[in-house]
């Protein structure tokens, strides 16, 4: 066996949604032959990658019927999260990605979403940072336990920045960690973008792979405000099954596709798609209507990132502090899990056919 004969063999396995096979993609990382022994890495596009495995058994399947059945051969997996961020005049030059998570409409649990999606993806192995810029109505410091807390200034550089609080593996921002909470934040369109961008310049986010960040629902200044301050990856679309929570995200897709904002839609992900009782899990009753999200989807040929069950522990984990993330009820993590990959996957994609235009 060869070094030329084994890449041969795996210039044959495509990445699945990069179109293009592993050798030309340079993902074979560490070869190394000795004997009928081979080793290698495959550096994924992402930690979150959910078809690493096919991936895996796809080399082994061709090195086998190409180069020796009788090869005893070991994959490891490295990573290197894809980015086209590469503006050095970029306030946020050390995140790779940037996710922003919207509605057309309050009520679809965006924000349940955007905590745990960032949860999945920091688990994956990926370093995450979550900013809350929900100016008018912030959840993270209720979902993640840290009302009352404050963040710290830190000088970077000789310029002082706010530090985020961190949670879970998570770096963590939100206006409700700066202002008293039982009072509301009153503010103008104005105001309101001013500290979007103060969250965006004045933090100290540090490197990320993925800042996933919650907007407010509708379509507004602070929208506007984002996508013109920094270049943002794509946008996760939160929508419930009933036809009027789908109206209002269709003006969310509308909006980012206008031609001043431009911005790729990542997919559109179903909230409360079905309700399974504790006591019966096998059971899934649509409360508000079936596979809505998915139908909106393929309506506007936009990947459909998954459904999300209505379920009582991922209420109560977010009103005491612990997403359902941070719990033990691991059929809905793994609902989260799922999502956070086609989420990660499709990030890849966005990111290989901005690379290739």
């Amino acid at each position: 066996m060869t070094k030329e004969k084994v890449l041969a063999a795996l210039s044959t396995v495509q990445e699945p949604d990069l179109k293009n096979d592993l050798v030309t993609l340079t993902m074979i990382k560490n070869l190394n032959i000795d004997n009928n022994y081979i080793s290698f890495d495959i550096e994924l596009t992402t930690p979150a990658c959910p078809l690493k495995d096919k991936m895996k058994n796809d080399c082994i399947k061709a090195i086998k019927s190409m180069v020796n059945e009788d090869a005893v051969i070991k994959i490891g997996f490295s990573s290197n999260t894809s980015t086209t961020r590469f503006n050095p005049n970029d306030v946020l030059k050390g995140v790779k990605n940037i996710i922003s998570v919207v509605s057309g409409k309050g009520g679809v649990g965006k924000s349940t979403v955007a905590a745990n999606l960032a949860l999945a993806l920091a688990q994956s192995g990926a370093k995450v940072g979550l900013m809350d810029a929900d100016i008018y109505g912030p959840s993270v410091p209720i979902m993640f336990g840290v009302r009352g807390e404050r963040p710290m200034m830190r000088d970077v550089d000789g310029k002082p920045l706010i530090a985020p609080l961190d949670r879970y593996g998570l770096k963590l921002l939100s206006i409700g960690l700066l202002v008293d909470e039982s009072k509301a934040v009153v503010w103008r369109g104005p105001m309101a973008s001013s500290a979007i961008r103060q969250f965006i310049a004045d933090t100290d986010w540090g490197d990320l792979d993925y800042l996933v960040v919650d907007m407010p629902p509708g379509t507004g200044d602070i929208h506007l405000t984002l996508v013109q301050t920094v270049e943002v990856t794509g946008v996760v679309i939160v929508t419930t099954p009933q036809d009027v929570a789908l109206a209002d995200a269709k003006k969310g897709i509308a909006m980012f596709g206008q031609a001043q904002l431009n911005t790729p839609i990542i997919g559109i992900v179903e909230n409360m798609s079905y309700f399974t009782p504790a006591e019966l899990p096998d059971n899934k009753y649509y409360i508000f209507g079936k596979e809505g999200g998915k139908r909106l989807a393929e309506e506007y040929d936009v990947p459909f990132l998954g459904e999300i069950p209505l379920v009582q522990s991922i209420r109560e984990g977010g009103d005491i502090g612990v997403p359902i993330m941070m719990g033990d009820d691991e059929i809905t993590k793994g609902a989260f899990k799922n999502f956070a990959g086609e989420v990660a996957r499709f990030v890849s994609v966005v990111n290989a056919q901005k690379a290739n235009a």
